[in-house]
C-alpha cells in the first residue's frame, strides 16, 4: 500500500485540486448570473407574462437549446477558436472558462425557467394590482419565491460544471481531470486515476452538502 501512495505526487494534487476549485467556483458564479438572465427572460417573454415578446422569446429559446444540445467536449473544440482571441491561449484553467460557462449557463437558464413557472401566478397579480414595478416584481416576487429552486438548479450545474472541469482537463485545461489523466492514465497508474476520482467525488459531497442546507435554510414551506 506505501508503494502505491507513494507514486502519487501530493503537491501535484493539491495543484490540481485549487485549480478545479478554480474553474468551478468562477463558473459557477458567472453561470447562476447569465442563467437567472437568460431564464427570466424566457419566462418573462413568454405568452401572458409581463414582458411578452414572442421574437425575443424564440431566439432565446434557440440559443438556449442549442447551446444546451451541444456535448460539452465538442462544445471545446468548437469553441478553440473564440476561446484562443479571448483568453490568448487554449491551455490552462483560465482557457476552460469560456466553454465551461457557455455550456452550462443554457442548462441553468431551463432550471431558473421551470421555477419561475412554480410560482402562484395569483402572487404575481397580486403584486401587479398592488401597482408594483416590473423591477419590484422580479427582485421582490420572483426571485424570492423561487429562490430554493434556484439554488437547488445551481447546485446541480455546479456539480455538472465539476465533471465538465475533468472533462476539459484531458485536453490541457488542468485540475484533477488532467492530473488524472496524465499523472495516472498516460503512466498506467490507477492508483492515481482511483485517487484523483476520489478527490472529485469529495469536491461533489461538498457541493451538495452546501446546496442542500441553503435550500432548506430558505424554503418557506
Amino acid at each position: 500500500m506505501a508503494s502505491y501512495i507513494e507514486l502519487v505526487k501530493w503537491e501535484q494534487l493539491w495543484a490540481a485540486t485549487l485549480e478545479t476549485l478554480y474553474m468551478t467556483s468562477i463558473s459557477v458564479f458567472t453561470t447562476f448570473i447569465l442563467g437567472l438572465v437568460l431564464g427570466l427572460l424566457l419566462f418573462l417573454t413568454d405568452k401572458g407574462n409581463i414582458w411578452e415578446n414572442r421574437t425575443v422569446n424564440v431566439i432565446t429559446a434557440g440559443f438556449v437549446n442549442i447551446f444546451r444540445s451541444i456535448p460539452f467536449i465538442i462544445l471545446i473544440v468548437l469553441l478553440i477558436p473564440f476561446t484562443k482571441l479571448l483568453i490568448g491561449t487554449i491551455l490552462g484553467a483560465n482557457a476552460a472558462l469560456p466553454a465551461l460557462i457557455i455550456g452550462a449557463a443554457p442548462f441553468y437558464a431551463r432550471m431558473v425557467e421551470i421555477a419561475l413557472r412554480e410560482i402562484n401566478k395569483g402572487v404575481i397579480e397580486a403584486s401587479q394590482s398592488m401597482g408594483a414595478t416590473h423591477g419590484h416584481i422580479i427582485f421582490k416576487v420572483l426571485i424570492p419565491e423561487s429562490l430554493p429552486a434556484l439554488i437547488s438548479g445551481i447546485t446541480v450545474t455546479a456539480i455538472s460544471l465539476v465533471s465538465f472541469t475533468a472533462m476539459a482537463g484531458v485536453i490541457g485545461a488542468g485540475g484533477l481531470g488532467h492530473f488524472a489523466y496524465l499523472e495516472g492514465f498516460q503512466r498506467n497508474r490507477p492508483f492515481v486515476t482511483l485517487v484523483a476520482t476520489i478527490a472529485i467525488l469529495i469536491l461533489v459531497f461538498i457541493i451538495q452538502f452546501i446546496g442542500d442546507y441553503f435550500t432548506k435554510k430558505t424554503d418557506k414551506r
